[in-house]
């Protein structure tokens, strides 16, 4: 049975830096998968990423819609973009470890990432419109870059306030 675990927020310091790659591949791996997904839903999330319950690993889960609101679910661990379109979105981001606030953030519309399962298989996922999005999200937070970051300073920082949290000094 999985386990939610509890989500870290914008200043804990996993969050704040590149994820260890995995390189064991066991039944705590499958099992800490089963906790992030338990995690991501008790959390109403669309993605979550490893170091968003506090682990230092490059893994993400999702169950997101594409752009043709086609559902999409699965993990990718030790995730790298491989392929970025030209075309970019500017839709609305928000994250789970900086509660409640939004803010526009362009990003390619499609997004292609490769990694491997919880077995070390080789996975290759491309996503289009929301689905693109949560896949560059959940990649730039295990390479320790939340979405505010890629904000201006005064707007970074008022989100952050509007989140009760703090910036880094």
């Amino acid at each position: 049975m999985a386990d939610p675990r509890p989500i870290t927020y914008y200043g804990t310091p996993v969050l704040h830096r590149r994820c260890a790659d995995v390189t064991v591949f066991d039944q705590a791996l499958a099992d800490l998968i089963e906790d992030m997904f338990a995690s991501m839903y008790a959390a109403s999330g669309v993605g979550l990423a490893a170091n968003q319950i506090g682990v230092d690993a490059q893994i993400f889960v999702y169950d997101c819609p594409d752009a043709d609101d086609v559902r999409r679910k699965g993990y990718v661990v030790n995730p790298v973009i491989t392929a970025l379109s030209d075309e970019l979105d500017d839709g609305t981001e928000g994250c789970l470890s900086v509660p409640g606030p939004r803010a526009s953030v362009s990003r390619a519309s499609v997004a292609t990432v490769a990694g491997v399962d919880r077995d070390g298989e080789p996975v290759t996922v491309t996503g289009t419109g929301y689905f693109a999005r949560c896949l560059q999200h959940e990649t730039d937070h295990l390479n320790g870059t939340l979405y505010v970051d890629l904000l201006p300073e005064t707007q970074r920082d008022g989100l952050l306030s509007e989140a009760g949290l703090e910036p880094l000094s």
